[in-house]
């Protein structure tokens, strides 16, 4: 029966964990009493191995190293992918936008103008699009994206240098947790020596798939390891049909009663005929009675499973396997192209946004403003003339924002919002706007 008094636990297990101490209870077929243990703990996030923090090689307890991964990544149709997906990423265009619930003023302009000139050159060296695609390279290939912190001697932040996933080794507390300043939460490993301590606010090290029982990240590359091998190994026996390949185009049978000498003589003969005369291959030959020839099937260098395996990639990067397979109909290629773009480039898309708001918010204390992705246009033009009509026509877009979109000059009263109607065009009136609370920094 179960404990009386409406308590769910028995008066046992409370004398167990309670002021009375241990008490070993006496009920039939007792579960037992737990192991105690030797001192009081906090959790821990995750059961790392002992002494994983004197270590010296990153990714030293996982099946697969940082060397590895890079390896993998650049497999041929890996590669094509990753670059692929690189290639997206560098053809958007973002802004800053003001929140929901923010204020807008001048400050606000003004703090977006800081912000668009900081990044257009996160690291003072290369622009956006191409710091960017330093990132992304990491974030694909070993999910181990970081960037050094480099500020002036007030402390401000004045750049982001990307730095090589591979060389960072994480560390952790007695709770698997990174460690706060001013204790080092990361170390770089140069030519197998530890190179420098960074803590939380000298790296920021932001991997995208993290898992509950690993500190690392886990990318498309080593999600389909067995898969890129197996490429490998394929790749390997295809090239070896062209270079080390021993099978001739057929057999010539002699015929019966000839020796080695005399096919010796036909075969040193028909070289020196047909070896590099396109001519004389044109030509009909005469052979001996009794010779017949036996051509050789060649083998599938193409098949089936070299589909199966690009599939298998173009999944694992979202991207469409449409170029590797046979050809489909041009409506599905079509619907394959536009979903994959969608799919593979959203969760990129939110990983920058995250990566760039927690920078402002930190570093430059901004909240008002959030990075934007701007609205890429379809490639059908008679697509977007279609959405761009339905816009103006509900209000949700003036006509110098699609103006602008296209590149062309405003107009005069093209900044405001009209719902056309059959009666005609009626101007909305804009919202009046609250001021956002003012917080006070704790």
């Amino acid at each position: 029966m179960p404990p009386s008094g409406g308590y769910r636990t028995s008066m046992s297990w409370q004398a167990r964990y309670g002021p009375l101490g241990p008490v070993v209870s006496g009920a039939t077929f007792a579960p037992g009493q737990p192991l105690t243990p030797p001192d009081v703990e906090p959790v821990r996030l995750w059961d790392f191995p002992v002494g994983v923090n004197t270590t010296l090689t990153p990714r030293a307890t996982e099946p697969f190293g940082f060397a590895h991964l890079r390896a993998f990544s650049n497999v041929e149709m890996v590669r094509l992918a990753i670059e692929t997906r690189k290639d997206q990423v560098e053809g958007l265009r973002w802004r800053f936008a003001a929140r929901s619930g923010a204020t807008a003023g001048a400050n606000l302009d003004a703090a977006a103008l800081g912000l668009t000139q900081f990044w257009r050159r996160p690291d003072g060296v290369h622009n956006f699009s191409t710091w960017l695609r330093l990132a992304v390279e990491d974030l694909l290939a070993i999910d181990a994206p970081a960037f050094e912190k480099r500020r002036d001697r007030a402390g401000r932040l004045i750049g982001l240098d990307v730095v090589p996933g591979d060389t960072i080794k994480v560390l952790v507390d007695e709770t698997g947790r990174a460690p706060l300043p001013p204790y080092p939460a990361y170390q770089q490993i140069i030519k197998g020596r530890v190179w420098a301590d960074l803590t939380t606010d000298d790296l920021l090290y932001a991997p995208r798939n993290r898992r509950p029982n690993h500190v690392l990240g886990f990318s498309p590359v080593e999600q389909i390891v067995v898969t890129i091998q197996t490429i490998v190994n394929r790749q390997a026996a295809q090239l070896a049909y062209f270079t080390e390949g021993n099978a001739p185009a057929g057999f010539l049978t002699a015929p019966e009663g000839w020796g080695p000498s005399q096919i010796r003589e036909l075969q040193l003969w028909l070289n020196a005929q047909l070896a590099g005369q396109a001519a004389e291959r044109a030509k009909l030959v005469w052979t001996p009675a009794g010779a017949q020839y036996q051509a050789l099937k060649d083998p599938p260098l193409k098949d089936d499973f070299d589909e199966w395996l690009a599939r298998i990639v173009a999944f694992a990067f979202s991207l469409p396997p449409t170029p590797f397979v046979k050809q489909m109909n041009r409506a599905t290629a079509g619907e394959d192209q536009d979903r994959a773009l969608e799919e593979g480039l959203a969760p990129l898309k939110l990983w920058v946004k995250r990566l760039v708001d927690e920078v402002n918010e930190q570093e430059f204390g901004v909240t008002d403003l959030e990075f934007a992705w701007e609205d890429t246009p379809t490639i059908d033009p008679s697509v977007q003339g279609d959405v761009d009509d339905k816009s103006l026509r509900n209000g949700s877009a003036t006509i110098n924002e699609i103006r602008a979109r296209r590149g062309q000059g405003p107009v005069d009263g093209g900044d405001t919002p009209r719902i056309y109607a059959g009666t005609g065009a009626t101007p909305l009136a804009a919202a009046p706007q609250t001021p956002a609370p003012v917080q006070t920094p704790a």
